[in-house]
């Protein structure tokens, strides 16, 4: 008999929930790790110090559920809900892709939502209490909780429809907004260290892209920073003032396709493939590897196919 009050070892807690023999109230002793296993349910009002579900085939979490330290549910895909009032130290939720919301009172010092992508917003009550709130490639959340006050490091990179932070937060560490749509910081956050996508960057940068020249591309010495400076700026643009050489040219169902390449000091060369669209007759400039020789291999590259062969599309859109 499992007397729940004392705790059981995490071995046999384990043994006990894949059979699902658990009781409610069960409380384990440690770190209690069903990490890749096809758990679905877990009791009633479990407790311990350290849960591990990453990858498992749970769906939601039970209600009164404690965690004191870590609650890891990284790439559990089939997660589609929380328990109300969650408190734990730090929540790993990256790569759950199938959660839409958070649940009402949620209590927590680190949270982690990378890849997030059906995420769209959060709930009235939400507490993130001074570390870190990493939220990139949330592509649908719409906003962050109005009352966060204070964190150390805030990523929003890849949330395109994230356009402005709360009025009062304050970051004392760094702020990554590469690839979001914030265009402007609000006053508690002038002096905070900028950065766009890991590369540390100035609010020139991030904001005014206008600004920057080919001259100041083409002189950078740093390549992740002239990597960033060259998104800002635009491929398009910038191979086209810039002077690249055409390497290949074809046709397709939009148009004619160019293969461009421009040599960069002290790092790989640039090299884009200039595409239309059959339907908008829009062009993109679209980057590949430096080893592409074709604009079919280019495409094709951009498609997924390693082999150009392989890549026959019947109809290009």
């Amino acid at each position: 008999m499992i007397t729940a009050e004392r705790g059981v070892p995490s071995r046999e807690a384990r043994a006990l929930i894949l059979a699902g023999e658990a009781p409610e109230g069960l409380q384990v002793r440690g770190r209690l790790d069903l990490t890749n296993t096809g758990v679905l349910d877990l009791p009633r009002g479990l407790r311990c110090y350290h849960l591990e579900l990453r990858g498992s085939g749970i769906r939601a979490l039970p209600e009164g559920l404690e965690v004191e330290y870590k609650l890891d549910l990284q790439d559990c895909r089939s997660l589609e809900e929380l328990p109300r009032g969650l408190k734990v130290g730090s929540l790993v939720l990256r790569g759950c892709a199938a959660l839409r919301t958070l649940p009402e009172g949620l209590d927590i010092y680190f949270l982690d939502l990378q890849g997030c992508a059906r995420l769209e917003g959060w709930p009235r009550r939400a507490r993130v209490r001074i570390g870190r709130l990493n939220a990139s490639g949330c592509t649908h959340l719409t906003s962050l909780p109005e009352g966060l006050r204070s964190l150390s490091q805030l990523d929003i990179s890849n949330c395109p429809n994230l356009r402005e932070l709360p009025e009062g937060l304050e970051i004392s560490s760094w702020l990554d907004i590469g690839g979001s749509g914030v265009t402007r910081l609000p006053d508690s956050l002038a002096e905070v260290r900028l950065r766009w996508r890991g590369v540390p960057v100035d609010q020139r940068i991030a904001f005014r892209p206008e600004t920057i020249t080919v001259a100041e591309i083409l002189g950078e010495p740093n390549a992740e920073l002239r990597r960033v400076l060259l998104e800002r700026y635009g491929f398009e643009r910038f191979m086209g003032e810039a002077g690249a050489a055409v390497m290949d040219r074809d046709r397709d169902a939009g148009g004619e396709r160019q293969l461009l390449r421009l040599k960069l000091e002290d790092d790989e060369d640039l090299v884009c493939v200039s595409v239309s669209c059959p339907s908008t007759a829009r062009r993109y400039l679209l980057r590949v590897p430096p080893t592409m020789r074709t604009c079919h291999q280019a495409v094709a590259w951009t498609a997924g196919f390693d082999d150009p062969k392989m890549y026959r599309p019947l109809v290009e859109t």
